[in-house]
């Protein structure tokens, strides 16, 4: 079983500041003064064969696991084994260009000829953005919402509510960040019995399932039987991001949208939304 929590993060993935509390039952009318944890929230700069691609808004912690993910899910690489290696360095503000007490991250990653190739020939642009799958697009069509759809697997049906709330069940004692910070979303991955084995934590709820996907994609496991459960709404993009992997089903704990619902349909993706024990909705698959 892998951890959850980075060893030697680049930077801090938790802030500690001090704040006034105000109103709280006992406290003087002006308060008192208190510590308070806060998650980070730091530019990772993706560097694709030396060539700048994206800057997302992520929490720093399992940066590798992010950068691979995201190529995987969103096409730039086709498997894992198309990605040559990935080296992620702490870059100081003043040497980003950033403002002072803001310093950011570098992942160069290097990939296959053919991956960069495609690379260059799409035009689209991130700007990085927490919770936003399509920040920056050109065009309609570049949202990229036609999916493959994803053969039916003999095990689908086994991924039922009693499995999907199972797994939920196991998520907050292993959302370590977001139990200090709150503001965390988690991306876990179960399998069939529900058991959980790895959670995931960022900011973003995309880039918590870009960490989860990479982490699956550099132990061999993506394409095993399992799911996806999201600390989040099952928005279209996440739904996306999964079939793209072949990943074929997914549970969130909040409402998916009706867009949501959509790709999951025309992707052959399980979609359970508003798992709150003891209640769940099927809204796809």
């Amino acid at each position: 079983m892998t951890t959850d929590v980075a060893v030697d993060p680049l930077l801090p993935s938790l802030v500690r500041l001090p704040v006034r509390v105000q109103g709280e039952a006992g406290l003087p009318p002006e308060g008192t003064q208190r510590e308070d944890v806060l998650a980070a929230e730091v530019p990772v700069a993706l560097v694709f064969n030396g060539i700048s691609h994206a800057v997302m808004m992520a929490t720093p912690q399992d940066i590798e696991d992010f950068a691979l993910g995201f190529a995987l899910s969103e096409g730039i690489l086709d498997a894992a084994a198309d990605c040559r290696g990935i080296e992620a360095a702490a870059v100081d503000a003043a040497a980003a260009g950033l403002p002072e007490g803001m310093p950011g991250i570098e992942v160069r990653l290097e990939i296959s000829t053919r991956a960069f190739e495609r690379l260059k020939g799409r035009r689209r642009s991130l700007a990085g953005r927490t919770g936003c799958g399509v920040c920056g697009v050109e065009s309609f069509a570049a949202l990229d919402l036609t999916p493959v759809p994803l053969p039916a697997p003999d095990w689908l049906a086994q991924v039922d509510l009693p499995t999907v709330l199972r797994g939920f069940a196991q998520m907050p004692p292993r959302q370590r960040l977001n139990a200090e910070a709150g503001a965390i979303h988690a991306a876990a991955w179960a399998t069939l019995d529900g058991t959980v084995t790895d959670v995931l934590e960022d900011v973003g709820r995309h880039n918590a399932l870009d960490k989860l996907v990479g982490r699956l994609a550099r132990e061999g496991r993506l394409g095993a039987p399992g799911f996806v459960l999201l600390s989040s709404r099952g928005s279209h993009e996440l739904v996306r991001k999964c079939a793209r992997v072949g990943i074929h089903a997914m549970a969130t704990i909040s409402a998916p949208t009706a867009m949501g619902v959509q790709m999951a349909k025309a992707s052959g993706v399980r979609l359970w939304g508003l798992c709150r024990a003891p209640r769940g909705v099927l809204y796809a698959g």
